[in-house]
């Protein structure tokens, strides 16, 4: 293996390693450790993380672990950014797990799961048209999902809605994972309206709210 992709598999750029509560998914109000990834390829038009972009320091795996076990957690979040666009995030997923930690990852889609640890709760962001980055959805990624995994669509408006419904039935993602999470875009779609369309069709999913939001805003580090 060349020099420089072992150093990638050693340090990771991070902006931020902090302890809260979960904010959304099947462990939602649990505290968690999140160890946020620096950078994204994407750009959707109501990211809440956009400070996660650039920047960040490298910090070694090692020092990375040694943070996280600073907070004696149960579960653990490696969010971003978009993880994944890091190599070394699988390196850092699998430590996490071997550490005995019930691991997470935040992903949108857009990057290949293949490789992750399949010990890895993957929560998978596919972008509605609303997001301005429909286009970058991965499909291929269903396959890798497990009964363990999670979906999440973040809906706009109503047309998000239908498409996210279509692709319920085309992806065949009832029965494929446990939880499909509907999550209404902040300050964009009304939750309880949401609510109200998810009653009348009957829909197999979990409506979510973010509850970091309702606490803190978008506050970085909470």
């Amino acid at each position: 293996m060349p020099e420089a992709a072992v150093a990638r598999e050693d340090s990771l750029r991070i902006t931020e390693i902090f302890y809260s509560l979960q904010g959304e998914a099947r462990t939602v109000g649990l505290p968690t450790v999140f160890v946020r990834l620096t950078g994204c390829p994407l750009r959707c038009v109501y990211c809440d993380t956009e400070y996660a972009f650039h920047g960040g320091k490298s910090q070694a795996m090692a020092d990375i672990l040694d943070e996280v076990a600073g907070w004696s957690p149960a579960y653990v979040t490696v969010t971003g950014g978009e993880p994944l666009a890091q190599p070394g995030c699988h390196e850092l997923l699998r430590l996490l797990c071997d550490a005995g930690y019930e691991v997470s990852l935040e992903t949108s889609g857009a990057m290949s799961v293949a490789r992750v640890d399949p010990r890895v709760v993957k929560v998978l962001d596919l972008k509605t048209p609303a997001s301005g980055e429909v286009g970058r959805n991965d499909y291929s990624n269903i396959e890798h999902l497990t009964s363990q995994d999670q979906v999440k669509f973040v809906i706009c408006d109503r047309a998000d809605y239908e498409w996210a419904r279509f692709k319920l039935d085309e992806l065949g993602l009832v029965g494929r994972v446990d939880d499909i999470l509907f999550s209404p875009s902040f300050g964009q779609q009304d939750a309880t309206e949401l609510a109200d369309w998810i009653l009348e069709d009957r829909l197999p999913v979990r409506l979510q709210l973010q509850l970091h939001k309702l606490l803190w805003n978008d506050e970085p580090g909470r």
